[in-house]
């Protein structure tokens, strides 16, 4: 934990000394939260539709900041492989798990607070939660483990290439995925049969669910729990093998 906690407070000050890498994603994710919930509100006076447009559409503004956020956490890591410190690291004494963990969870941790100016500029439009305050917490529970599933695949990619261009690619790739699912409405209005398949095969569409069920419905234990199980195995699965490459690096090494 000591070598975690260490990796960590480190990573937090190197992204926080260059704002020109997170600024850029917290202005997408206003984009987004103003742009659709401006032009796409008329949505929520469909038939059938529930609760405000605004509280369908602010999930959207926390996934594409986790999305984009992942790549701090890359872009991280490469910058001390080009620079010979990461290979320092290697030498020393420390876990390498805590050589993984400490870029991802600091990643998470920046995305917890551009999560929280998001939930608060939704405030500021009019945004309820019909699952109370406990809502808006179990919102920032998601997109940080969210988070860190984005951030382990950044540390996966940039440890694999060791090219911050191609470990910036990679993460942007995972755009479309945003897009491919229930992003502007609820999938019954989907009315393209591909459409409807990709939404339901597509993880982001469970984590929309659940963050919507928790502004939108209040406390559903079907899509949380099916939320929860996607987020946490996405997690771990990008965890693992950002884990097995730094190993791999360590034997190269």
């Amino acid at each position: 934990m000591n070598d975690i906690l260490l990796i960590i407070v480190r990573s937090l000050r190197n992204s926080l000394r260059t704002p020109a890498a997170v600024i850029p994603n917290v202005v997408i994710s206003v984009f987004f939260l103003f742009v659709y919930n401006s032009g796409l509100s008329s949505v929520g006076k469909l038939p059938g539709f529930h609760g405000s447009y605004l509280g369908f559409i602010v999930p959207v503004a926390v996934v594409s900041a986790a999305v984009g956020g992942a790549g701090t956490a890359g872009q991280a890591l490469i910058r001390d492989i080009e620079s010979g410190y990461f290979t320092k690291l290697l030498l020393t004494p420390a876990r390498r798990l805590a050589l993984v963990w400490g870029p991802m969870v600091a990643g998470a941790v920046l995305l917890v607070g551009q999560v929280i100016l998001i939930l608060l500029l939704g405030l500021a439009l009019g945004l309820k939660s019909a699952s109370g305050f406990g809502g808006f917490v179990m919102v920032v529970v998601y997109a940080f483990v969210w988070g860190m599933a984005f951030a382990g695949y950044a540390v996966f990619t940039a440890l694999k290439t060791k090219n911050a261009a191609a470990a910036q690619a990679a993460t942007f790739a995972f755009f479309p995925l945003i897009f491919l699912s229930t992003t502007f409405v609820p999938k019954e209005y989907i009315t393209a049969t591909w459409l409807r398949w990709v939404a339901t095969i597509n993880p982001t569409t469970y984590v929309f669910s659940a963050m919507r069920s928790l502004l939108l419905d209040g406390w559903r234990a079907g899509p949380l729990l099916v939320g929860m199980a996607v987020v946490a195995g996405f997690a771990t699965l990008t965890g693992a093998l950002a884990l097995l490459e730094a190993r791999k690096a360590t034997q190269l090494g």
